[in-house]
């Protein structure tokens, strides 16, 4: 006997149960079902987003899908997120993928991978980076070269690092999507599917499911999927289920039945109503699935929020607010509701649901309010914002003309001609992306937004200083159409007959600025400007509070509520929470997680308020409280109003 087989049995004999049969995920079309590790398998899934919670909250909200008799999860992974510089990647911290892999098989959670490179997500350009637009007629989601060598950099880094966390190589990871909903997309572009394909068994190999997720539609099914790679649906509560499975199963003569987003709630837009979706709808509808014997992943499980300048929106443009509850069994902050455990009893008829306690509600604290005062306005900040220095140009240009992605630019010129009675300026062909604070000689005059108020009439001296800055308020994430979605002014002014020109533009990086607090109070003087009553020039405000270090159990959870401040972001420590706009709602609080604040230090609120803040005359206030208000009345102004669902509105 050799010494390397004497080797090998006292190996067997040792760790015989570890070295037995290998791991296995894999589709059984005989049987109509998945099989792991041999034996037949149901998954029943949840929809979760690292990307819109924080680190340290991530064992407690998947412990919480645990316990509500979940075996798997389903979470996204945007490509913007981890690779904002084209060629830089980040994995550290929030953005830890591996860390979160880990927790979730810790808890026994599987994984159902969806890593794109489109995702949707009501995240910025669907997680796909805005760099890719530097070239400005590059088709997305195509087999354009440009874009597959992007995708090819991008994927070789990520499937790497996901690669030791599959099943068969002993981690959570059960299935990975190809990339997203591409039936839905106007390219139907199969050899761009075949090459994503192919890519992704180079590095995850050819045990792995893929799989492909479309609308229960012919027209979804037809471009959406692909030979060798599975083919689900998805659609919410009220569908046929019958009928959505036998759109499946044109796909799919054989195999398990999977819905990859059952939809437990929906998206919110800013200015409509906050979507809610009955506790009863919700569970009637999946048992319904569940009774079939299908797979089901519900969408979303928990939603998060969407910090910084993360969101997306819709077209006709409609952008999502920083909440992105979803009206989810899990609210934004991970409490528990009625939906989470009228879907438990539901889950119990078909899953054993495992004992032991279900994690509680986090506990918020009302820290009360905080007084801010007023800093400086944009323009006088400039020196501190615009570390790249001003950009001239004839006429104006793009945000990624600047080199810039996200947040804000200041664009420059003057008033080429006396304008003593009211004239237009006006932006003929909807080109300010996608709403622009105008200013005239340090008077705020005007708000142009996108497709909703292109004119304004302005009056002043010829040579006077026009100051327009310009917010990004989210990238188109979702639609048939190529929606590359290009920021700042994107077509030329005009004023009056006149085309405006010579322009210096400032790309603004604030959010450096505020962490460096470099932005402090500014003294008046006697040359300050009056402030009109309807509008303030965009301005910082800050303010602080001390969290008494000797009431235990401090800091908590909270919520921020700006009375009568009118639209802006927001940074707590230097982090930036996310917009909020309160008079246009339905979101009036923001949620602030605990691991933002501190007791060993004063807590510092920055507010950069772009419309009118409630401080004429003094200090004004923000409120911290325990309560959200995400539901508050909201006269809609998004245009189309479609059927909950609907193939034609957003989907994750």
């Amino acid at each position: 006997m050799s010494l390397l087989s004497a080797g090998s049995i006292l190996l067997l004999l040792l760790f015989g149960e570890s070295l037995g049969a290998p791991r296995s995920f894999s589709i059984d079309y005989k049987n109509d079902c998945f099989r792991k590790d041999g034996e037949e398998f149901r998954f029943i899934s949840g929809g979760i987003h690292y990307f819109r919670i924080p680190r340290v909250y991530w064992k407690d909200r998947l412990l919480k899908m645990h316990m509500a008799g979940l075996n798997a999860i389903q979470t996204y992974i945007p490509w913007s997120f981890h690779e904002e510089i084209p060629g830089q990647f980040s994995f550290s911290g929030d953005r830890d993928l591996g860390h979160f892999l880990q927790v979730a098989q810790d808890i026994g959670l599987l994984v159902i991978l969806r890593p794109g490179p489109y995702i949707c997500a009501e995240w910025d350009m669907g997680g796909m980076p805005a760099w890719l637009l530097k070239k400005k007629d590059i088709k997305l989601r195509t087999s354009d070269p440009d874009y597959i060598a992007a995708v090819d950099r991008w994927m070789g880094k990520l499937l790497s690092t996901v690669k030791p966390f599959l099943y068969q190589n002993g981690g959570p990871i059960i299935s990975v999507q190809v990339e997203n909903e591409y039936g839905s997309y106007y390219a139907c572009d199969h050899d761009y599917i075949r090459h994503l394909t192919k890519l992704f068994r180079s590095y995850l190999g050819n045990e792995v499911v893929l799989f492909t997720t479309d609308g229960p539609g012919i027209s979804y099914i037809k471009c959406g999927s692909i030979q060798d790679v599975y083919a689900t649906v998805d659609f919410g509560p009220g569908t046929n289920v019958t009928a959505a499975f036998q759109a499946q199963r044109l796909a799919e003569p054989h195999g398990p039945l999977v819905n990859s987003e059952f939809y437990t709630g929906w998206l919110d837009h800013w200015g409509s109503p906050h979507s809610v979706i009955s506790s009863t709808r919700v569970a009637k509808s999946l048992n319904e699935v569940l009774a079939t014997g299908a797979n089901v992943n519900m969408y979303m499980f928990i939603g998060g929020t969407t910090f910084g300048y993360w969101n997306g929106a819709n077209i006709p443009y409609a952008p999502q607010p920083t909440s992105y509850d979803f009206n989810a069994p899990l609210t934004e902050a991970g409490d528990l509701t009625e939906k989470y455990f009228a879907i438990r009893e539901v889950i119990k008829m078909y899953r054993k649901i495992p004992e032991g306690p279900i994690p509680p509600t986090t506990p918020k604290y009302a820290y009360g309010a905080v007084s801010m005062k007023k800093l400086q306005t944009i323009s006088d900040s400039l020196k501190y914002l615009a570390f790249s220095g001003p950009v001239k140009s004839m006429y104006p240009l793009t945000f990624l003309d600047l080199n810039q992605a996200l947040g804000f630019v200041l664009y420059r010129t003057t008033l080429p001609a006396n304008c003593s009675t009211p004239t237009p300026l006006s932006s003929p062909l909807n080109g300010v992306h996608d709403r622009a604070y105008v200013s005239i000689d340090g008077v705020a005059v005007g708000i142009l937004e996108r497709d909703r108020v292109i004119t304004i009439n302005v009056t002043g001296n010829a040579g006077s200083q026009v100051d327009i800055l310009v917010e990004n308020m989210g990238r188109v994430n979702y639609g048939h159409q190529d929606f590359k979605d290009f920021k700042g002014l994107v077509t030329n002014l005009t004023l009056g007959n006149n085309t405006l020109a010579g322009w210096t533009m400032y790309s603004l990086s604030i959010d450096k600025a505020i962490n460096e607090g470099v932005i402090k109070e500014k003294e008046a003087t006697a040359t300050d400007p009056p402030r009109p009553a309807a509008l303030s020039l965009p301005t910082f405000y800050g303010g602080s509070f001390v969290i008494p270090d000797g009431i235990p159990d401090l800091p908590q959870d909270t919520y921020i509520k700006l009375p009568k401040w009118r639209k802006g972001q927001i940074w707590i420590n230097g982090f930036n929470l996310g917009r909020y706009w309160p008079v246009r709602g339905p979101q009036v609080t923001l949620f602030v997680p605990a691991n933002l604040l501190t007791t060993t230090a004063p807590n510092n609120v920055t507010i950069l308020e772009l419309e009118r803040a409630p401080c004429s005359p003094g200090p004004c206030t923000v409120e911290f409280t325990n309560t959200p208000i995400l539901n508050a009345t909201a006269a809609s102004h998004y245009k189309r109003h479609l059927e909950l669902f609907s193939r034609e509105d957003s989907l994750g």
